[in-house]
């Protein structure tokens, strides 16, 4: 999957044993879900993905 470095400024591919999925929730109820991992130089990822692309990843959740 392919997530932004933020430090790098460029898109960097992570592969599926480093990603886990998460759900954000607000106050209000409404959930963002999410998919994580750590880049090489120890920058944390986030990439907010659809309920679809959520339910079809096989990968842990955090």
């Amino acid at each position: 999957m392919q997530f932004y470095n933020v430090r790098k400024r460029k898109r960097v591919e992570v592969s599926d044993e480093k990603i886990k999925k998460t759900v954000y929730e607000s106050r209000k109820g409404q959930k963002r879900y999410a998919a994580r991992a750590v880049d090489d130089d120890g920058t944390m990822l986030t990439k907010f993905i659809s309920k679809e692309m959520f339910d079809g990843l096989d990968v842990p959740m955090e």
